[in-house]
């Protein structure tokens, strides 16, 4: 998605330890018209799959799931990182590791949120390591839904996440895919 990229080289700033920091438009401030972008090309790549249900993880990726739901008419689920004392009943969990907080998390969304009926699309503002995406994913297998595929904004080529989750079969949908950062060359998509 030619859009993202134009917006990642202009306003992406590459960090010490392969960060990319996009919060000035992606997962701090968010730019909605750019959101509303994705969301259309995110329905038009994944328009055959009769997508009922958006599933992300909180925080980052609850914008552009919600700008695409809005594109598919369905609602959006987010796994909580935390369990709070409005969730009451019985739960899926997962443990997902973030790769930018360096922190294991107990995720979790209320069964009575994902149902086997369901026909389940993924969505994460980043891929770097797989593990929250392989881990939503877990709790989709776990209600006995359908995972129709994962969508993620920014996949981070160079490292292991892409690899893990194609390895299970997963369709994964990447809207700009970078080959490698560093401070010194930028960012060089792939």
């Amino acid at each position: 998605m030619q859009l993202l990229k134009d917006r990642i080289i202009k306003d992406g700033i590459v960090k010490e330890g392969n960060i990319l920091k996009v919060d000035s438009f992606l997962n701090h401030q968010m730019d909605v018209v750019l959101f509303e972008e994705i969301g259309k090309e995110l329905k038009r790549r994944f328009s055959d799959c009769q997508v009922n249900k958006i599933l992300t993880i909180e925080a980052s990726g609850i914008g552009i799931a919600c700008m695409t739901a809005q594109q598919f008419c369905v609602p959006v689920v987010f796994a909580k990182k935390t369990k709070t004392k409005n969730i009451a009943g019985d739960v899926y969990t997962s443990k997902v590791e973030s790769f930018t907080h360096g922190k294991v998390y107990d995720i979790i969304v209320s069964k009575d949120f994902l149902k086997p009926e369901d026909k389940v699309l993924i969505i994460d503002d980043f891929l770097a390591e797989g593990s929250a995406l392989l881990g939503l994913a877990q709790l989709v297998e776990d209600a006995g839904a359908q995972l129709v595929g994962a969508a993620i904004v920014i996949e981070k080529g160079f490292q292991e996440g892409g690899a893990r989750v194609r390895e299970k079969g997963i369709r994964l949908e990447s809207l700009a895919i970078i080959k490698s950062m560093d401070e010194k060359n930028g960012i060089i998509f792939k």
